[in-house]
This record gives C-alpha cells, sequence and structure tokens, in this order.
C-alpha cells in the first residue's frame, strides 16, 4: 500500500522484530563471517554540540542508530536546542523507541513552538499508538504553521482514514497529491502509511486512491489501484460506472478491460 512521507520524508515506520534464539544465533553467525565493521569511537570531550550533531547526522544516515543517539545525548547535554531534540526523537522513532521519541519531540516543541516538523513527529508517535485523534491534533497544528507540507496532509489523510473519516481523509490525500505528486510513491523508514485492519478497509483505501488518479489525469496509477481494490474485494466497486471522477478513465479500454476481467478478491 503506498504511504506518504512524515516531514521525515513520508516514509513506512519500521516496527519492532522479536527474534527467536534461533533466528538470533543466526545473526551472530552471519556477523563472525562478515567483513570488518567500521567502528566510531565515543562522543570527544572537546567537541562542540555542532560537530557531535553532524557526526550524529552521518551515523544516523549510515543506520548506526545507538552510535547515533550517544552523539545527540552528548550534543544536548552542551547545548539543548529543539533541532537536535527533534533529530533525537526520529533516531528512537526509526528504533520503535516511541516513549523516548515522544519525550524528546516534546522537548523540541517546548523550546520552540513552532518547531512544525517536531509537531508532525509528535503526532507521528500518536499514530503508531493508536490514538488518531491526538495524532489529528497534531498533525493539523504542523500543517498551520508549515502548510506547503505533502507528508503531513499524507500523514493526516492516514489517521482521518483508521478514524473512518473517509471523507476528510480523501481531501487530505488529495491535497498532498496537489503538492507532491509523488508522494505515494517514495518509501522510508519514517513515513506513515493508513492503519487498515480489515480487508473491506483496505479495499476502500484503494478505491480512494483510484478515484483521485483519476482525477489526476494518472490513468496507469488509477487502474492499478482499482485492481487492488476489486482484488482486495470492495463491494461498492460498481460506483466507479457512477462516480465523476473516473468519467474519462471510462473511455479507457483498459478500464473495460479490466472490469470484464473482474479479478478474483485474494482470500486473507
Amino acid at each position: 500500500m503506498r504511504h506518504a512521507m512524515v516531514s521525515l520524508l513520508g516514509l513506512i515506520l519500521p516496527l519492532g522484530l522479536l527474534q527467536s534464539p534461533a533466528s538470533a544465533q543466526s545473526r551472530q553467525d552471519q556477523v563472525q563471517i562478515a567483513p570488518p565493521m567500521r567502528t566510531i569511537g565515543p562522543p570527544p570531550a572537546d567537541a562542540t554540540a555542532e560537530q557531535l550533531e553532524t557526526t550524529a547526522d552521518e551515523l544516523r544516515a549510515r543506520k548506526a542508530y545507538l552510535e547515533s543517539m550517544d552523539y545527540f545525548r552528548v550534543a544536548l547535554l552542551k547545548q539543548p536546542s529543539p533541532q537536535i531534540y527533534n533529530k533525537m526523537g526520529i533516531v528512537e522513532l526509526q528504533t520503535y523507541h516511541l516513549g523516548d521519541a515522544k519525550r524528546d519531540f516534546e522537548r523540541a516543541i517546548k523550546l520552540d513552538g513552532s518547531q512544525a516538523d517536531a509537531l508532525n513527529n509528535l503526532g507521528v508517535v500518536y499514530y503508531e499508538t493508536k490514538k488518531y485523534g491526538k495524532a489529528i491534533k497534531y498533525y493539523n497544528k504542523a500543517i498551520a504553521i508549515r502548510p506547503d507540507m505533502a507528508s503531513y496532509y499524507s500523514n493526516l489523510g492516514a489517521a482521518l482514514f483508521s478514524k473512518k473519516d473517509y471523507e476528510k481523509a480523501t481531501a487530505s490525500y488529495a491535497r498532498a497529491l496537489e503538492l507532491d505528486p509523488a508522494i505515494f510513491e517514495r518509501t522510508s523508514r519514517t513515513g506513515v502509511a493508513a492503519q487498515l485492519p480489515s480487508p473491506q478497509d483496505r479495499a476502500r483505501y484503494e478505491y480512494v486512491m483510484a478515484r483521485l488518479y483519476a482525477k489526476m489525469g494518472r490513468t496507469d496509477d488509477s487502474l492499478q489501484c482499482l485492481r487492488k481494490a476489486m482484488e482486495q474485494g470492495y463491494k461498492d466497486i460498481n460506483m466507479v460506472y457512477k462516480d465523476a471522477e473516473f468519467s474519462v478513465l471510462r473511455k479507457d479500454p483498459r478500464f473495460a478491460e479490466l472490469m470484464a476481467t473482474k479479478p478474483p478478491a485474494i482470500p486473507e
């Protein structure tokens, strides 16, 4: 399923993984036969906060998350700043330390209430813990400060969709696409996708996206989403003959072929 970027770039948030003893042992074996990995020492005592932040950014880019957090922590001791607290929270979000991430995003906001990224990212924390109402609150706060950020609207759409507020969710997704037509094509470790527990919710999501793409004239994307909606067993698929957004798509020979084929629903 497509998803859009948090300000962290509209991306899919990784969930924590549980390892069995056997898988853990296998992982150890892989490490033993791998080439030596570059390591980095502890944060230098004489480094400035700016130097520590730069090194932490580089470590985060290399996915050395624990070392990155060490450098951010020392940088914060030397010079607390909303920017570093937000970055620290991002790493904690990436490693699924949601409580720590929430705390650091809140610290960033306390230091600077205009930190739109931190507000959006705090919304992501609430979204991941299924507190959709609070997530929506913080996404809207972020949008009020930065109304040009497609990822904020995409995240808001995901939360609204999870609350089954489909009309507002569709409007948020549409705005995200207006601001960034490629918002749902990109993926990242820290993005948000709508949490859709049931096949019908997933099917509805695909139909909504098909309608949005059809309205934008993105025929290929619309047909792909329609196929997915049908495979998920969308019950109201015949609305495709009535919804105005599909008026142009209905003239495409591929549309008639798709509807005639009627892809079978994928069993759960």
